[in-house]
């Protein structure tokens, strides 16, 4: 019986790292799009949702609280750098380089 319970236990521990995961990402999202609508000039404001999908999908968990931490607080230059670092990787690039295309033909 312990073992159901513990099961049971695992899968709602489970479900609300889940639920907090997403609260997090959902943050950070807001605070990637503030930031690049207010200091990237240069992003056009069609591409800023999918500009943010990319930087927020290729961050990983540690950035992804930072920049969480930053929809709260407010963003700064640690903030701005951190974007542009992830903004920098090759797989970011890609989406990003998508997303502009998609922009241009639509």
């Amino acid at each position: 019986m312990g073992v159901r319970i513990t099961c049971a236990a695992l899968a709602g521990c489970t479900e609300a790292t889940k639920a907090v995961d997403e609260v997090a990402r959902r943050s950070a999202k807001a605070a990637v799009a503030e930031t690049l609508t207010t200091r990237f000039p240069l992003v056009p404001k069609t591409v800023v949702t999918p500009f943010t999908d990319g930087i927020i999908d290729n961050a990983s968990g540690i950035e992804i609280g930072q920049l969480a931490k930053a929809a709260v607080v407010g963003g700064d230059d640690t903030t701005v750098a951190l974007i542009s670092d992830i903004l920098g990787r090759p797989a970011t690039q890609q989406c990003a380089g998508k997303a502009s295309l998609a922009a241009l033909a639509g």
